[in-house]
């Protein structure tokens, strides 16, 4: 393993070097190191970002990050790439190692955030490094629109030619801004779908060749085959919405998850037997053109790293004074998403400031600091189903309702049927699932 004796997020000094040293002493409890030639479906990495374990393999992953990042980047040998995404992150190994390297490309390795030590940080160095294909997140964008045209005014971004995002689907106000003020009308935006899973791009327009809409992922990649289906599993054809799933595999899909198979199986295959199940919602438009419209199942969208209801759930009631715990989303101007977490404590024990920041700590040592909660508020009774097996999730709470939710909350919710909530004029979709409620 290879690692710096810390780097800079911000003017924050992570000590990479220890957290990478504690890493290898719980591998070495584990595994013993050996040295051998590796078969094209040898397992090459298990990552542990949104789901744990997934597995890909050593030719079909590179083959596949090395096509997508050649052609849905428009590669050339005097270009220079620049991906902001954190290394660790799947976008990290997919499009910053991998891929890049695959092609011999010229890349630039960014450390830190957007904003630090100026706004304009970004724009200054495409112009130092003459970035000519520049691939960031649309929570970056909405993040730097906040501050805008003024920044990008000081610096020449003449030099770039693609902007992609990645990560979540880009709205059209994000899209436009970034199209208008950073390529100034001249460069298309490569809105990319993809997952931890997929190992690549698998919904994405070719720049120069795709036609493009604000806020559309467009087209399958070259041999990929999407379709939407419906809850009954049946086919949709024509403009339609629903479950986006793929028929057949591609040379970077998952092979597996690390020491569940079952898991594996049950999560992308046993819903709608013969398809990938993406957990992801779909329009297709009346051109062929799909439409990411977000997650189907427990998984939380935040600032583009997916994270596990279930997982934040279980380490907040881990803390010694918490008895159950549910989490939803929450709209968030930045990151997309954020996490609202309910917590019900055990007796005697009280709801008040140190211990909500114990309860982030808790959250953040267990799974990382993107699963931060921003919020988490006291719930002496959580909605459960009659046979108390079930929690009540819903998916994007404005304020309105989430003030409702308070210590009054009965513990005991029976739903027979879809319900369509309109509070504020904010319409909340409310739907029967075999485990939760969300």
């Amino acid at each position: 393993m290879c690692s710096t004796d810390g780097v800079y997020r911000g003017d924050k000094l992570i000590n990479l070097k220890k957290i990478a040293s504690e890493a290898l002493e719980r591998c070495k409890e584990r595994y013993v190191p050996v040295c051998c030639s590796l078969l094209s479906e040898e397992p090459l990495i298990h990552s542990f970002i949104s789901v744990q374990g997934v597995l890909h393999t050593v030719t079909g992953y590179m083959l596949y990050t090395s096509l997508t990042f050649k052609y849905v980047f428009d590669y050339h040998h005097d270009d220079v790439y620049w991906c902001t995404a954190d290394i660790g992150w799947i976008t990290g190994h997919s499009y910053i190692t991998y891929g890049p390297l695959a092609n011999g490309a010229t890349s630039v390795l960014f450390e830190g955030v957007p904003v630090y030590p100026h706004v304009g940080r970004l724009w200054e160095i495409i112009e130092k490094y003459g970035v000519s294909k520049f691939y960031t997140a649309p929570t970056a964008i909405r993040l730097l629109m906040k501050y805008g045209r003024e920044p990008l005014q000081r610096y020449d971004l003449s030099s770039l030619c693609v902007l992609g995002t990645v990560g979540e689907p880009i709205n059209p106000e994000a899209w436009l801004w970034y199209y208008d003020v950073v390529g100034q009308q001249r460069c298309p935006v490569i809105d990319t779908f993809w997952q931890t899973e997929t190992g690549g791009h698998v919904l994405t327009p070719l720049p120069a060749a795709t036609p493009l809409k604000p806020g559309s992922a467009t087209c399958p990649f070259f041999g990929v085959q999407p379709a939407i289906l419906n809850e009954h599993g049946e086919e949709l054809e024509g403009e339609a919405e629903g479950y986006l799933v793929f028929r057949k595999p591609w040379p970077g899909i998952m092979r597996g998850v690390y020491g569940n198979q079952e898991r594996f199986e049950s999560t992308y295959f046993r819903k709608f037997p013969g398809f990938y199940v993406t957990g992801d919602g779909c329009r297709r438009d009346q051109d062929g053109y799909y439409w990411i419209t977000g997650r189907i199942d427990d998984m939380l969208n935040v600032s583009g790293h997916l994270l596990s209801t279930a997982e934040v759930e279980a380490a907040l009631t881990e803390h010694p004074s918490v008895a159950e715990a549910a989490v939803v989303s929450q709209p968030h101007a930045v990151k997309g998403e954020c996490l609202y977490c309910f917590v019900t404590l055990k007796d005697h024990k009280e709801f008040n400031r140190t211990l909500m920041e114990e309860l982030k700590r808790k959250v953040r040592e267990k799974i990382g600091p993107i699963a931060t909660p921003d919020f988490i508020q006291n719930a002496p009774g959580l909605p459960k189903t009659r046979s108390g097996t079930g929690i009540l999730h819903f998916q994007f709470l404005p304020t309105s309702l989430l003030s409702l939710l308070n210590s009054s909350v009965s513990p005991l919710f029976e739903l027979k049927c879809v319900l369509a909530v309109c509070v504020h004029n904010h319409p909340i979709m409310i739907k029967i699932h075999p485990v939760f409620f969300f």
